[in-house]
């Protein structure tokens, strides 16, 4: 830091706050730390009896805690998303459109272990909003050295380390099974809470079908809604152990990538995520357990944002869901926004 005049600071940086005292109307802070001074500002900070300030003395490889901010934040933004402005050294990233995130988690980890700097983020694999604030950064020291700012730039790699997936639009056919809901025993109640998770997203409805428990037809009615141009096709009931329960077979012959048969979550353990390879296209084959028809969140409100963005799914994915895959069933549900599937 530098003692200067306050008349000489047009362009410094603040090295502290300055507090503004006005008897029974104000105390607080009226310039923050790592402001720049700016000729209107004269008048102010004499006002408040600050005729010397103490300001940044620029030197060589030292970076102020503004331009360190600048830099985490251009090694973090990807596209489809931008950066508040620099308040006390910490930049904000936030989302231009709808979509899942996604973050390059060793990335994350490794600049965050270089010490005196950091990157808080939101969880990814979740979808966001436009307008939402995905991730802060900021160093910890007021001034760093610019040698350890170009390790996190090496530490981060060649591509940012948050992105966005946009949503896309699909056709989705629903093939109901059970025989009870085919001869008309029961309602289908399961179809009409599949449908309203579906229109939260680009999606339209193509068509259902109810083969009952005929595993060929079945199979049969998959296929025919992807030889129709379906881009998503989603099979309800049918999915547990029992010998009548066939809806794990039936897609299976249908020739799709089974991605995995079961999940550590709950609800929602007997999920079935496949893919049927079509003109080199991955077509999403869901089985879809019973709990998504009462349990207000399941298994299903973690995976179809990314079915919707395109972003395939791995076995070990759902293996890690592990850890958080059990919803509470809280009174007053706030998900996206609890531990539930992180």
């Amino acid at each position: 830091m530098k003692e200067i005049r306050t008349e000489d600071a047009v362009g410094s940086v603040l090295c502290h706050d300055i507090t503004q005292i006005i008897k029974d109307q104000k105390k607080g802070v009226l310039f923050s730390k790592g402001h720049v001074v700016k000729e209107e500002d004269i008048p102010l900070l004499l006002s408040v009896g600050k005729e010397h300030l103490f300001v940044w003395e620029k030197k060589e490889g030292i970076l102020h805690e503004n331009e360190a901010a600048q830099l985490l934040y251009d090694i973090c933004a990807g596209k489809s998303m931008h950066g508040s402005d620099i308040r006390e050294g910490k930049i904000e990233l936030i989302a231009d459109q709808d979509g899942v995130l996604k973050i390059r988690r060793d990335a994350l980890l490794a600049v965050n272990s270089l010490g005196e700097m950091m990157i808080a983020s939101r969880h990814g694999d979740f979808p966001v909003k436009k307008g939402d604030k995905l991730a802060g950064t900021r160093i910890i020291p007021l001034v760093i050295e610019k040698e350890k700012m170009d390790r996190a730039v090496e530490a981060a790699g060649n591509e940012p380390i948050f992105s966005i997936l946009p949503y896309h639009e699909k056709k989705v056919g629903i093939v109901t099974t059970g025989s009870e809901v085919q001869k008309g025993l029961i309602q289908d109640t399961f179809t009409p809470v599949l449908r309203d998770k579906l229109y939260e997203y680009p999606t339209e409805v193509v068509g259902q079908t109810t083969p009952g428990d005929d595993k060929e037809q079945i199979t049969a009615d998959i296929l025919k809604f992807i030889e129709n141009g379906a881009d998503m096709v989603i099979c309800t009931g049918g999915m547990s152990v029992d010998p009548d329960d066939r809806t794990p077979g039936a897609i299976k012959d249908t020739g799709a990538r089974i991605v995995t048969y079961g999940s550590p979550v709950l609800p929602g353990a007997m999920l079935l995520v496949s893919y049927y390879e079509k003109d080199g296209k991955s077509i999403p084959i869901l089985g879809l357990p019973g709990c998504v028809m009462y349990a207000k969140r399941t298994v299903f409100d973690l995976v179809l944002p990314r079915v919707m963005a395109d972003d395939e799914i791995m076995a070990e994915e759902i293996a890690a869901l592990g850890e958080g895959g059990l919803c509470l069933n809280c009174k007053v549900c706030t998900f996206p926004n609890c531990g539930f599937g992180k």
